[in-house]
């Protein structure tokens, strides 16, 4: 077997609308392509005993064992691969579900589609299985050892992945409550919401935390000083920066027992408690200070230690911080405990994992020596040996849920200590011995107040109830009410992609709100381009839902982008599907055009309930989508009495049409017009029926959307088919002699839309056409029979990118299909497409037009306007000031 390709989705998709993490791999199976698993010797018993947990496998029979009876029964070893991918995913603690594996176009070559939780541990699993199954093939087994490293490797991707504690619980919560979430690209920050409407978060750190209080929390002393300004007890201290200033600092503040810690640390790195000589001092001093430059020495409070967490104001969880230790059996060693201790399975390295390892370090051995104890002592029954001085979780610590015992007294303590400070969520450390009593009565303290304050101890604490600490900090960031998004358009189709989108971010302007847009022309933000290029899949997408101006995002969705990696969203607001031709067809093992509606139908399937798929009436493939969709339908159509749209309205359903010359939205019995379509400019006086629809599409989605008809009329009577608005869209130049028009038509459909509007033209009609490379011949042959129907005279060129074909080899297709029609059509051939387009406007005859089907719009559009210069010599009616051609100023000989 072969694996041909990996693919990673991470959104709405192809293959499933719910299930947003899934890969697709193409696999070849080459040798077993025509063999079921019960016809291969000893492989189905081989994988039964290398994974016996397969048995767990319901499959399409529903029940447990049922994948077992479909091996025995045989299946093809696609099928195989999806399920031993989805096991070694859940062997490594990673449980997923999902799958689906369907043979190609080309025999033998299957898409195994499977659920991941970890990219990169997702795509390993899929690598693994077809080594697996190989093994198994050629051998009758896999060996442990490998399954072994396999599951580790798998383990080692999980904990790499980790979004660490607190952030997967901030995660987590926001995922409970609908709201999208983003990881960033810089200092392991995440983004919760869309756009405007967007939060960021660094751990614990939230955009509201202050900078001048994450400062104060962070200077220790500074900090404490403050705290016992206001009245909050606090132990006496001071910081020192030389050794052999310790014995004042110790007498200042009265004597021993003391606590020697770094002025600037975190994690409990460099602290000393109890000390109670100055020879223990002075190496309390070595240590802290080589964590910080300043050391603080303060009075020493025993106690037991206490967490206590403060979010906006308000003391949501309480947690007891036992310091890392062990209790005797009476037959074990000290060393032999902590080994014990640290094959628990909830304790890993760092905070990978509910509990830290305990590792056996300095402290460790200073600590042992005090309480009298080796690390090869035998501890009596339920005797105590504590290995570290401070009760960090990190190091090794253990937590015990005390929110529910809390003094009130002492919540008022904490919830003022936090407030004093400034922070917005601040973990708030105490020593008491009792803090169900108050502080001040029992002699208990506050030590630090801590900006970005870790959630383990208190969402997975060792003892106690497990407290939802991230719900208030979502509550805190989005008050219930508020939104989390920003509304979504999504907008695909066949042909008219751009124009629509364009639209309807022209549309979405009017309400005075900054519109961020894709296109295949680039990436717009307000009336700003981004960045330049075809950015019509779902990085682009992110772009925009993660920018922090944006208020409303308006996105061109193409078919690439779907099958690559899913949507970069997981819902719209409005989804929108203009058409669908056949074009692309054989690419990404999309073959039929049935094949292709079902790929766009995606973007209509993630619209919201509460939203809307706005469909085009007059296509049967997209009118069929309404069928697949759980949002409310709209219907555009350039006929009010097509079938569908009559029985849509009267059921009180949404609709646009093309009605007695006007754009009107239709809704029940009531009609309201629009605009007239000679008003609107991207028609070309009406003349542009394909136009008509685009305008149709993106009125309908904006009044479903709740703009005004006021700002959807002004938007289409100042929205024009420009160079600045729509490159490459319907650009009708007049040079005076003769017109040209320009338009990125590349598909059958596109042609035909063009050819309507060409064929009213008084005068002889040129086309520049061609094809890209990567489509079917067929599809380049029905383009040569297209371009013979339009135009009097053909020329043909190709792309500067042939796409894999071999240069000529898309223009002799074309070529045919101009023969098919007609073997009579004057036509040339000119592979340059710089060339071609100089040769047709050279030649253009008075009162003729120039159709260019450009790869290149940007440079199509220079070459005429250095046309324009060598015949004018000057600047002239249809050109700007500084000499760029403006599109839209048709020849007197069709104005209006």
């Amino acid at each position: 077997m072969k694996i041909l390709k990996l693919q990673t989705l991470r959104g709405p998709n192809y293959w499933s609308i719910r299930r947003h993490k899934l890969i697709v791999m193409r696999l070849d199976l080459e040798e077993v392509a025509n063999t079921p698993s019960n016809q291969i010797p000893g492989f189905v018993d081989g994988l039964v005993r290398v994974l016996p947990s397969l048995y767990n496998h319901f499959c399409s029979l529903g029940h447990e064992g049922g994948f077992l009876t479909r091996l025995r029964e045989g299946t093809y070893l696609g099928h195989v691969v999806e399920h031993v991918a989805l096991e070694l995913q859940e062997l490594a603690g990673m449980p997923v579900g999902f799958g689906r594996t369907r043979e190609t176009s080309t025999p033998g070559v299957y898409q195994v589609v499977y659920e991941y939780q970890v990219e990169e541990a997702g795509r390993y699993a899929g690598r693994a299985a077809v080594r697996l199954c190989q093994s198994i093939i050629d051998t009758g087994t896999y060996p442990q050892r490998e399954l072994d490293q396999d599951l580790a490797d798998l383990r080692e991707l999980k904990a790499k992945a980790s979004l660490g504690p607190s952030t997967e619980a901030i995660v987590r919560e926001a995922e409970a409550r609908n709201i999208p979430w983003f990881e960033l690209s810089s200092r392991s920050i995440i983004q919760l919401g869309y756009g405007a409407r967007s939060h960021r978060m660094q751990a614990t750190l939230s955009d509201r935390s202050g900078i001048l209080a994450v400062e104060l929390a962070g200077d220790k002393e500074g900090a404490k000083r403050l705290l016992q300004d206001a009245g909050i007890p606090v132990p006496k201290g001071t910081v020192v920066r030389y050794m052999e200033d310790l014995p004042e600092a110790i007498e200042d503040i009265g004597g021993y027992p003391i606590v020697i810690k770094p002025l600037n640390g975190n994690h409990g790195r460099g602290i000393t408690i109890d000390i109670n000589s100055l020879e223990e001092a002075e190496e309390a001093f070595e240590i802290a200070s080589s964590v910080s430059k300043s050391v603080i020495v303060e009075r020493y409070h025993a106690g037991r230690d206490f967490r206590v967490l403060v979010v906006n104001g308000k003391v949501v969880a309480v947690a007891e911080r036992v310091p890392a230790h062990v209790i005797g059996d009476g037959r074990s060693t000290i060393e032999e405990l902590i080994e014990k201790t640290n094959q628990d399975p909830q304790r890993g390295d760092g905070h990978d994992n509910i509990l830290t390892r305990i590792e056996v370090n300095h402290d460790t051995w200073t600590l042992l020596e005090k309480q009298g104890y080796t690390l090869n002592t035998v501890l009596q029954p339920g005797e105590i040996c504590y290995l570290r001085a401070t009760a960090n979780l990190s190091t090794g610590g253990i937590a015990v849920d005390r929110t529910d015992e809390i003094h009130p007294e002492n919540v008022w303590i904490c919830q003022r200590a936090a407030r004093i400070i400034g922070l917005d969520i601040a973990g708030i450390d105490v020593v008491s011995p009792d803090i169900s009593q108050p502080l001040p009565k029992v002699g208990g303290v506050i030590v630090e107040v801590n900006a970005a304050p870790g959630f383990r101890m208190h969402t997975n604490p060792s003892q106690g109830i497990a407290r939802n600490v991230a719900e208030p900090v979502l509550n805190m960031l989005f008050p219930p009410g508020t939104p989390c998004r920003i509304p979504i358009f999504a907008i695909t189709g066949t042909n008219g992609k751009t124009t629509t989108t364009r639209l309807l971010a022209h549309i979405c302007k009017q309400t005075g709100q900054t519109v961020g847009y894709t296109t295949t022309d680039g990436i717009y933000i307000g009336d700003y381009l981004v960045e330049k290029g075809d950015t019509t899949g779902p990085q682009s997408a992110q772009l925009i839902l993660q920018d922090p101006t944006v208020e409303i995002a308006v996105l061109e969705t193409a078919r690439g982008g779907i099958l690559r990696s899913g949507l970069g969203f997981d819902h719209c607001d409005v989804g929108v599907v203009l058409n669908v031709q056949a074009d692309h067809l054989g690419l990404g093992d999309i073959d039929t055009v049935e094949q292709l509606a079902d790929l766009k139908a995606v973007v209509v399937e993630s619209a919201w309930p509460n939203g809307y798929a706005v469909l085009n009436a007059d296509d049967p493939l997209v009118a069929g989508m309404a069928r697949q969709v759980k949002a409310q339908v709209a219907y555009f159509s350039m006929n009010p009495h097509n079938p569908i749209i009559r029985q849509h309205i009267q059921q009180g359903g949404l609709a646009a049409v093309y009605e007695n010359g006007y754009l009107s939205i239709l809704k029940g019995d009531w009609t309201l017009r629009i605009e007239q379509a000679e008003n609107v400019p991207i028609t070309l006086g009406g003349r542009a029926g394909f136009m008509i629809a685009n305008a149709l599409a993106a009125s309908l989605a904006a009044f479903a959307q709740g703009i005004s008809i006021e700002h959807i009329r002004a938007a289409l009577t100042t929205f024009r088919t420009s160079v600045e608005q729509t490159p490459g869209r319907m650009n009708l130049f007049d040079l005076g002699q003769f017109s040209v028009l320009v338009d990125y038509a590349h598909n059958p459909a596109g042609y035909e839309a063009i050819g309507e509007f060409v064929q009213k033209w008084p005068g002889q009609r040129i086309g520049v056409v061609g094809g890209p490379g990567d489509r079917r011949d067929q599809d380049l042959e029905q383009l040569g029979e297209l371009s013979a129907k339009i135009f009097d005279w053909i020329i043909i060129k190709e792309d500067d990118d042939t796409r894999g074909r071999p240069r000529g080899d898309a223009a002799y297709w074309i070529e045919r299909g101009v023969h098919h029609h007609s073997v009579q059509r004057q036509y040339d051939i000119i592979h340059d497409e710089v060339a071609a387009i100089q040769f047709a406007l050279d030649r253009a005859p008075q009162g003729s037009l120039v159709v260019i089907f450009p790869a290149e719009v940007s440079r199509t559009i220079q070459l005429i306007h250095q046309h324009h210069q060598r015949l004018k010599g000057e600047t002239s009616n249809g050109f700007h000031s500084e000499g760029v051609p403006t599109s839209g100023d048709l020849n007197p000989s069709i104005s209006h």
